[in-house]
């Protein structure tokens, strides 16, 4: 049976995605982990200078909202891969969870050696969980969604009932002077050390972001099933709505980021990003389809195809750009710098994507992870036929 063809524009999003989680992770790695930068309890009077304003205006447009379309995406590729264990016949989730273990790992050693805001750990977690309930049915999908739901809004309002009562403030968020002071002089070895020994700490986030990584996850299993991204009348009538609604309501909703003083930074970042991410989604699929012959596609497009070796590059580059045992520029730039080497490490990725995939099928990552995949299933292809 022939293979699925790729669909262009979920590459082109994904290839976005990566480079867009970057323009949140990029705040992080300048100004050495300090979180206070990547918040509005402090550092938050945007009109005070232009430096301020950048900064707040970049995080109000990007932060959450390209790791919300990220999350989105990869609960499409789930779909893709339910179809076509389906189509070949295959058990579900069979190889699935093999596949997610391995991200799992992945993303470990990604944590572990490159920086500790590692998504892929969680993504991995997510994935076999949402296999489960895709199995279940429309049924038990509906009541997934809600109940996830449920349980993300009831956490982030309280949370930002904390920051209304002045119970979670600046001084509870900041990062640790001695963890500044780690990644501006410390060597890589100390900063693997410290990932380690604060391994449950560091990855608080990954955990509780679970129910709304499930939550996104499903949103791009059902947007999948309902021809979202589908060449015809249908498709491209959902991907206008998707672009009205999430822009119409999304971009105000995520603009009370200038509000200083932390009050909207957790809805912002974990209610309202999301609607503004399917914003994104439907405005790259309406420019793709306007501008079809656009230059610029084929590049993100092959970022998307290496999406995971790009994701890691890009965090790898940083490390050595703002590290001090690297170049060691962290700490040490105004915004619009920020913003500039942002673009730079971008444009970088979409140049090392573009000569990768002329020489090779596939990225490195993806190459590696293709391997140990098949070295599984034929273990496992080993092992039944000796049963028999």
């Amino acid at each position: 049976m022939a293979h699925a063809k790729r669909i262009k524009t979920l590459d082109i999003l994904r290839g976005l995605a990566i480079l867009g989680t970057l323009g949140t992770n990029i705040w992080l790695f300048a100004y050495l982990g300090d979180l206070n930068y990547l918040l509005t309890f402090t550092h938050n009077e945007w009109w005070s200078s232009a430096d301020a304003f950048w900064r707040t205006l970049m995080l109000a447009l990007v932060n959450g909202k390209l790791l919300g379309l990220l999350a989105i995406m990869f609960g499409i590729g789930l779909e893709l891969k339910y179809r076509q264990a389906q189509r070949l016949g295959r058990p579900w989730p069979g190889m699935y969870i093999w596949i997610s273990l391995i991200l799992l790992l992945e993303g470990f050693l990604h944590f572990t050696l490159v920086m500790e805001y590692d998504i892929l750990m969680s993504y991995a977690v997510t994935a076999i969980l949402v296999s489960f309930i895709v199995k279940g049915g429309e049924k038990v999908m509906r009541i997934a969604m809600i109940v996830f739901a449920v349980i993300h809004v009831f956490f982030i309002g309280f949370v930002s009932l904390g920051v209304l009562a002045h119970q979670v403030t600046a001084d509870t968020m900041a990062t640790p002077q001695a963890v500044i002071t780690l990644y501006q002089s410390g060597t890589w070895w100390e900063q693997v050390q410290y990932r380690l020994s604060d391994f449950w700490l560091l990855r608080l986030e990954a955990l509780y972001a679970i129910p709304y990584n499930t939550l996104l996850f499903l949103i791009g299993v059902k947007l999948m099933r309902k021809g979202a991204f589908q060449d015809d009348v249908n498709g491209r009538n959902l991907r206008k709505k998707l672009m009205k609604i999430g822009l119409l309501v999304g971009l105000p909703l995520n603009l009370l980021w200038f509000v200083p003083g932390g009050y909207f930074d957790f809805p912002v970042r974990y209610l309202f990003a999301p609607i503004l991410s399917l914003g994104y989604m439907g405005l790259i699929g309406w420019l793709v389809d306007k501008f079809r012959s656009l230059s610029l596609w084929g590049f993100l497009e092959n970022a998307g195809k290496m999406s995971l070796s790009c994701y890691v590059l890009q965090n790898i580059v940083c490390s050595i750009l703002f590290y001090g045992w690297g170049i060691g520029l962290g700490g040490n730039l105004n915004s619009l710098t920020v913003i500039a080497i942002w673009i730079g490490v971008c444009l970088f990725q979409l140049l090392f994507a573009h000569l990768w995939l002329r020489r090779f099928p596939m990225g490195p990552m993806e190459t590696a992870r293709k391997a140990l995949t098949g070295l599984l299933e034929k273990g496992k292809r080993t092992e039944k036929s000796l049963r028999a």
